[in-house]
C-alpha cells in the first residue's frame, strides 16, 4: 500500500525543486555533455592509455585493452593515524580482487586528506578543518580527472571527509558512485562516563592521567568513534540517500559481515557501470536531499550537517537553506537516542534495529520519499532490510517490525519528541542553529548578561579564576569561516556543562561551530552574518542582556538601536600572524567562504 507523503515534506520538496530549477538544469546539462556511450577510456590515445595502465598486472591490461569491461576508480581517505580510516589500509587489494571476480578491473584513482576534529580540537590545526572539506572535494575531482573510470568507489567516514568526497563525486556525476563505510569500533567506556571524567578534569578533581585513561578506554581500537557526531551522521546520511549498501553503515570493522559488504559494494559499482543513467548526479535530486535532512532530524544528528548538506546539495544544483531544515524539523519526530542525545552508542542503535528499522518507520508515516533511485535500484523501501551471512553468503532480510530497545530506537507512533532535534533561531543578532535534542526543557530558555570572548581558551581561564559562578551567555565571536575557518569550539563544552550542573543559567552564542556531538547546553551556533562580515555579534559588549529561547526560536540582543548605532565593532586581525600551522593557504578558503553565509560554500558551486 502506498503511503501518502506528509504535507510538509511534499511542500518543502516542491519549494526546493522550484527554487533550484535553473541551477539543477545547468548541472544536468553538464552531465549530459560528459556522458559517453561506451567505456570512458574508449578512444584514448595509445600513450595516454599506456600511462594509465603501465603498473597493472598483465591480465588486467588485457581486459582494459578490450575496452569492454568497466574499470572502477577508488578514492580513498586512508591513513593509519585515524581509527576510523585505518581499516581502509587493505581495501584496495580486496577491491581489485572483487572487481576481477566480477570480470572488471579497479585502480586507486587517488587519495584525499583526512584530518580528525577529535585530534585537532582546540589546536591550531582545527582552523583547517572546514577548509579540508573543499580540499577533499578538489582532490577527489583530481583523482577522477583522468577519464579512465566507468564507476567510482569512495572510502571515507568522518567529519568533512564524506561531504568533500560527495561534492567531488558530483563533479563526475555521470559516473555511478558507491560509498564504502569501514564501520564503528566496538563499544568501550560509555560516552556518558567519558563526559563525566572530562567535567571532573575541568574542575581539577582528577589528574591528566585519569583523563587520558578514560579517553583511551573510550577510543580504543580501529573504527569510527561510537558517539553520534558528524562521522556517524555521515554514515546515516549516505545510507538514507541510497549510496551505501543497505544496513552497512554500522557494521564493525574486521568482521566477516563487514568483509562481505565491502566485496558486494564492488559488485554493485561494476553492475551500475553498465547503465549510463545511473550516474550519481542523476541519482541525487531534491527528494534525496530532503530524505537526508529528514534522517538528520529523526536521529538528532550533527549540527555540522546544517552546513554540509547545503553545500553538498548545491554541488548538484539543488538549493536548500535553513528555512527548509526548520520547517521539516517541526514535523519530523525524534526516533533515536544516541549519545549525546542519550546513553547509547551507535552499536546499540544498530542492535536495536538500525537504519533499516528507522527508514521503515519514517516511510510508514510518509516522512521519506520512496520514489528515489538508489544504488540498489528504484525505491527507498529496498533499504528496510538488514544484511546477514546466510551459510557464509551475504544476504538481506526484512528488519524486525519491533525495536529491540525502545530506550534507543522508537517507532514513529511513540517518538522521543514530536519534532526533530534542530531548530533555527532568529532575531536581531541574525540566524543561528541550535540542537535541542540533548537539551532538557528547563534549560532551553536563557536570558543573561553576555561575556564576550574571541577565543574558546579564554573561557577556561575565567573558569579557573572562579569568575563564571553566575548566569551568563558566552559570546564567542570572530570564529566564522571568513575569520579563522570556523573551527569547532568543543573545549567550551565541559566548562559550560559543569556550570549548568551547578544550577546556573548558561548558553553559548557564536559565529563558529560546536562539535557534531553538541550536547546539553543550549548553543546558538553558525550565527550568520558572522562578525567579520558585519554581523551584530561584533558589537556585543560584556554585560549586554541576551535572550535565547529554543521554544519560541528567538535570539535577541536587548540593546536599543540608538545605543548600537554609537558602537563600532572591533576589527579583528586576519593576518597570517594570527593563525597557526598552514595558514598561508587560508586566503583561498576565505575567498570562497565569502560567497555564502549559511553553508560555508564549497569551491564547486559556481554552476
Amino acid at each position: 500500500m502506498t503511503v501518502p507523503l506528509h504535507a510538509t515534506l511534499a511542500a518543502v520538496t516542491a519549494r526546493i525543486e522550484q527554487r533550484s530549477a535553473k541551477t539543477r538544469q545547468a548541472y544536468l546539462d553538464v552531465l549530459a555533455k560528459a556522458k559517453k556511450p561506451g567505456p570512458y577510456r574508449g578512444g584514448m590515445g595509445c600513450a595516454n592509455a599506456a600511462h594509465a595502465y603501465a603498473a597493472m598486472p598483465a591480465n588486467d591490461k588485457l581486459v582494459l585493452r578490450q575496452e569492454r569491461q568497466p574499470n572502477v576508480g577508488v578514492i580513498t581517505a586512508y591513513n593509519d593515524m585515524l581509527s576510523a580510516h585505518q581499516p581502509y589500509e587493505h581495501y584496495p587489494e580486496k577491491i581489485r580482487a572483487a572487481a576481477r571476480a566480477a570480470g572488471a578491473t579497479a585502480q586507486v584513482a587517488g587519495g584525499v586528506p583526512a584530518m580528525c576534529d577529535g585530534v585537532t580540537q582546540g589546536e591550531d590545526g582545527m582552523e583547517l578543518s572546514l577548509f579540508s572539506r573543499d580540499v577533499i572535494a578538489l582532490a577527489t575531482a583530481v583523482g577522477l580527472s583522468h577519464n579512465v573510470f566507468d564507476a567510482a568507489l569512495f572510502l571515507g567516514v568522518c567529519d568533512k571527509i564524506v561531504p568533500g568526497l560527495f561534492i567531488g563525486a558530483l563533479q563526475f556525476g555521470h559516473l555511478p558512485a558507491v560509498f564504502v563505510p569501514a564501520g564503528p569500533m566496538t563499544s568501550g567506556l560509555s560516552n556518558d562516563d567519558k563526559a563525566k571524567v572530562r567535567q571532573q578534569y575541568a574542575q581539577g578533581l582528577v589528574s591528566r592521567e585519569v583523563l587520558l585513561e578514560a579517553e583511551q578506554a573510550a577510543y580504543h581500537s580501529a573504527g569510527t568513534c561510537t558517539f553520534y557526531g558528524t562521522a556517524n551522521s555521515n554514515q546515516m546520511l549516505m545510507e538514507i540517500m541510497g549510496l551505501h549498501l543497505p544496513g552497512s553503515s554500522f557494521v564493525n570493522p574486521g568482521t566477516p559481515l563487514r568483509e562481505a559488504l565491502t566485496v558486494d559494494a564492488v559488485k554493485r559499482a561494476v553492475a551500475l557501470s553498465q547503465d549510463k543513467e545511473t550516474g550519481v548526479g542523476y541519482q541525487i535530486n531534491a527528494k534525496v536531499i530532503v530524505n537526508g535532512i529528514v534522517g538528520l532530524l529523526a536521529t538528532g544528528g550533527s549540527t555540522n550537517h546544517t552546513l554540509h548538506i547545503v553545500a553538498m546539495a548545491r554541488a548538484a544544483g539543488i538549493l536548500v537553506n535553513w528555512d527548509d531544515f526548520a520547517e521539516l524539523s517541526a514535523c519530523v519526530p525524534l526516533l533515536a537516542r544516541v549519545y549525546p542525545n542519550g546513553n547509547a552508542d551507535v552499536n546499540h542503535f544498530q542492535a536495536a534495529g538500525g537504519m533499516g528499522y528507522l527508514m521503515a518507520q519514517l516511510l510508514s508515516a510518509g516522512l521519506l520519499h520512496d520514489d528515489v533511485h538508489t544504488i540498489m535500484g528504484q525505491g527507498l523501501h529496498r533499504y528496510t532490510v538488514e544484511p546477514w551471512l546466510n551459510n557464509g553468503q551475504l544476504d538481506w532480510r526484512d528488519v524486525p517490525t519491533k525495536s529491540a530497545d525502545e530506550a534507543v530506537l522508537r517507532p514513529v507512533s511513540q517518538p522521543f519528541s514530536a519534532d526533530g532535534g534542530l531548530r533555527l533561531l532568529q532575531g536581531n543578532l541574525g540566524r543561528a542553529v541550535v540542537k535541542v535534542s540533548a537539551v532538557k526543557p528547563e534549560h532551553r530558555q536563557v536570558r543573561a548578561p553576555a561575556i564576550v570572548l574571541t577565543d574558546q581558551k579564554q573561557l577556561g581561564v575565567l573558569f579557573k579564576e572562579g569568575k563564571l559562578e553566575r548566569d551568563f551567555v558566552a559570546v564567542v565571536r570572530n570564529q566564522g569561516p571568513q575569520a579563522n575557518g570556523m573551527p569547532e569550539l568543543h573545549r567550551l563544552t565541559p566548562v559550560l556543562g559543569v556550570l549548568q550542573d551547578k544550577g546556573f543559567k548558561v548558553a553559548l552564542v557564536t559565529d563558529g561551530r560546536m562539535s557534531g556531538a553538541s550536547g546539553k547546553v543550549p548553543a546558538a551556533i553558525h550565527l550568520s552574518p558572522e562578525s567579520v562580515n558585519g554581523g551584530l555579534i561584533g558589537k556585543v559588549q560584556d554585560g549586554d542582556m541576551i535572550a535565547l529561547d529554543c521554544d519560541t526560536q528567538t535570539l535577541q540582543l536587548e540593546v536599543s538601536d540608538a545605543e548600537l548605532a554609537t558602537r563600532t565593532a572591533p576589527t579583528p586581525d586576519l593576518s597570517g600572524n594570527q593563525h597557526g600551522t598552514g595558514r598561508d593557504i587560508f586566503a583561498l578558503f576565505r575567498a570562497n567562504a565569502a560567497l555564502a553565509e549559511e553553508g560555508a560554500s564549497p569551491l564547486f558551486t559556481n554552476i
